[in-house]
């Protein structure tokens, strides 16, 4: 999947246990494994917003994008090469 999560990197900055976390932000604990080990298909924004306020943190702080394959373009490339041969 091309969104990695980086819950584990913010656990370890502020040196919190998995389970404080999950109870602070009112999840479950294996809910917050799926979530951590990427095996998420979505996540809502109140989690989101509530992962970020007791981590004190930014939502990029949890989640980055990256290519599926290493040299593959972004979307936003294709659309500026196809507006780059419009012209």
């Amino acid at each position: 999947m091309p969104i990695a999560v980086d819950i584990d990197v913010m656990l370890a900055k502020r040196k919190m246990p998995v389970g404080e976390l999950a109870e602070r932000v009112g999840i479950t604990p294996a809910n917050l494994a799926v979530l951590k080990n990427g095996r998420a298909k979505a996540v809502r924004f109140t989690t989101l917003a509530a992962l970020c306020e007791v981590l004190e943190c930014q939502p990029g702080d949890l989640l980055r994008w990256e290519a599926e394959h290493p040299g593959a373009t972004s979307a936003v490339d294709s659309i500026d090469a196809i507006a780059t041969e419009a012209d």
